[in-house]
């Protein structure tokens, strides 16, 4: 058989089901033994889309999502999803061609060195240069962007070598592999610490949003109550209609999640990389509420890997293992303690509630973002998938949008590259075609891959589109008024988004006051289709809210506390 067709067996034999694609010249020979493959290829129209989409399979599945391109500038078009695969733990396994190794006549023509440039934002990375390693890199290549802590990988497969001809070689069989579990004397530890504590409080991040291990951490809130916040990445590995959820760590300072952690005297921390900013600062013999080292108190780490030693970041216990696993044997060890004190639970929750409710509330038009989120959570599904790109509203969806089920929200606070929004949501499409999927993006990130709208009607996917429009790159205009300059340098004009979706085929809509989002939105999650929705929004406010009204609530209510 050709190497082409082992190629693809060996695919076939890691449960590929979806290759994300842009091909070239160099994949011709792998292409033709898709052809009657049972893996799917979906052609995308850039490879940096082709990528979010894998990463995204990924993330949802656990299995590595597989993207193709050719060599050159097609390889370099893959780095930002390499990148944001490897830094979000999403597993994905990037292919790449390349010119013929033993004889080209094409000099360097497109040539540069694919492998090189991929080994700072990927896990693996390698040249085949022979038929016969195929099985053995395709089996290396999965394995490590499965194992935690997930991320990308890279092959790159000469054109030469997928057209050899090779005989008695097939591909390797996966081995099975049980994570290591934590040593007891760090789960005895944990757990002397949470008998000793008054106020401990749990901080569950994206490391935490793997299936088994958010079976035993909702087991483990609703047996004992503890209060608990969460990273970005975080959110849904506990439904956040838990009366022991207070927040998400959205700010840097001054919100109702810093509130929770200052009247803490203990920290589990589950499944937290460095790579998403912690809600707290550590002073030398703990977290400190204010980072000084006075305040300290411990820290717990509990996950899969060791804890990255960062000057944010150091905890005193380090609980290494199958996190599913080192819960089961704290719970195994632990009576709740009568001396627990969570009286303040319920005075955060209602301080963060009534903000919430009367911000939501809001008829101002171009929507607010606090109402854009009431009204997109009301109408999406308790089962539908929410795919976010990256801007202002990122903030608002992160601290005020409750989010019921694991991976129901996704969002990168990791690499937080834009262009992500409407390819994570054809992907999220195509994995779960029976659930409601819907993205939010701003005008700014939805121009970077708008392409992508193209595939998504191609594939026949049910999909709304909501794109925010404020003719500005509105995230770093917040910051730019932060630091007291003047605007310039961020605003840009914009097609007439309507017509747009509807010249690729889907269907366009654009709001004209508050009220009429909601239902919209929930009319077009019913309707079968690609839809696109144009929101006018005004992030004017978000300078007073986040800087100053915000922080002056939360003080006073630090002050009330002591």
């Amino acid at each position: 058989m050709k190497a082409a067709d082992l190629f693809v067996e060996c695919l076939e034999a890691e449960g590929v089901e979806y290759i994300f694609a842009v091909p070239g010249e160099e994949n011709l020979d792998v292409l033709e033994a898709l052809r009657e493959s049972s893996i799917r290829l979906v052609v995308a129209r850039h490879e940096q889309g082709a990528g979010f989409m894998a990463a995204t399979y990924g993330r949802l599945t656990g299995d590595p999502g597989v993207c193709l391109s050719t060599l050159g500038p097609g390889a370099t078009n893959l780095v930002t999803a390499a990148a944001q695969a490897n830094l979000g733990a999403m597993p994905m396994v990037m292919l790449t061609g390349q010119k013929p190794i033993r004889s080209s006549k094409q000099g360097a023509f497109q040539i540069i060195d694919v492998v090189d440039m991929m080994a700072p934002i990927t896990k693996y990375t390698r040249q085949v240069v022979g038929p016969a390693y195929l099985p053995a890199r395709v089996r290396e290549a999965f394995r490590l962007a499965r194992e935690e802590r997930p991320g990308a990988t890279h092959l790159e497969i000469p054109e030469d070598i997928l057209q050899e001809d090779i005989a008695g070689t097939t591909p390797l069989t996966a081995s099975r592999v049980r994570r290591p579990v934590a040593d007891a004397l760090s789960v005895r530890r944990t757990v002397e610490l949470l008998e000793k504590a008054r106020r401990p409080l749990m901080v569950i991040a994206a490391g935490a949003n793997r299936a088994r291990a958010c079976v035993r951490i909702r087991e483990f809130v609703d047996e004992y109550q503890v209060p608990f916040i969460t990273t970005q990445m975080g959110k849904g590995v506990v439904d956040e209609r838990s009366p022991s959820y207070l927040g998400t760590a959205a700010l840097s300072a001054d919100d109702f999640v810093h509130l929770a952690v200052q009247e803490a005297d203990l920290l589990v921390n589950v499944g937290h990389n460095v790579v998403e900013k912690p809600p707290f600062i550590m002073g030398r013999d703990g977290m400190g509420a204010n980072g000084a080292p006075e305040d300290g108190v411990p820290v717990v780490h509990v996950d899969f890997g060791a804890a990255q030693v960062d000057p944010v970041y150091f905890p005193q216990v380090e609980v290494v293992g199958d996190i599913a696993e080192s819960f089961r044997k704290i719970m195994a060890m632990l009576e709740r303690p009568a001396h627990w004190d969570f009286s303040h639970v319920p005075r955060i929750r209602e301080a963060a509630r009534e903000l919430f409710e009367s911000r939501g509330r809001d008829d101002h038009f171009p929507l607010r973002p606090q109402r854009l989120v009431t009204d997109v959570r009301r109408a999406m599904p308790e089962d539908g998938i929410l795919t976010l790109d990256n801007g202002m509203y990122k903030i608002w969806f992160a601290r005020n949008y409750p989010t019921y089920r694991p991976n129901s929200l996704l969002l990168d606070n990791a690499l937080a590259t834009m262009g992500a929004g409407l390819p994570a949501a054809i992907a999220a499409a195509l994995v779960h075609p029976d659930r409601p999927v819907a993205a939010v993006t701003g005008d700014g990130g939805f121009m970077m891959n708008s392409q992508e709208m193209e595939t998504a009607v191609r594939l026949d996917v049910n999909l709304v589109v909501v794109v925010l429009r404020d003719d500005a790159y509105g995230m770093i205009r917040w910051k730019q008024e932060e630091m007291g300059f003047p605007d310039f340098g961020l605003s840009y004009g914009n097609p007439d988004f309507v017509r747009y979706a509807e010249a690729y085929g889907a269907v366009g809509h654009r709001i004209g006051s508050a009220g009429e989002l909601e239902p919209l939105l929930r009319e077009r999650l019913e309707t079968p289709g690609v839809d696109l929705i144009e929101v006018p929004v005004d992030y004017s406010a978000d300078h007073r809210i986040l800087n100053e009204e915000i922080p002056e609530l939360v003080r006073s209510m630090a002050g009330e506390g002591e």
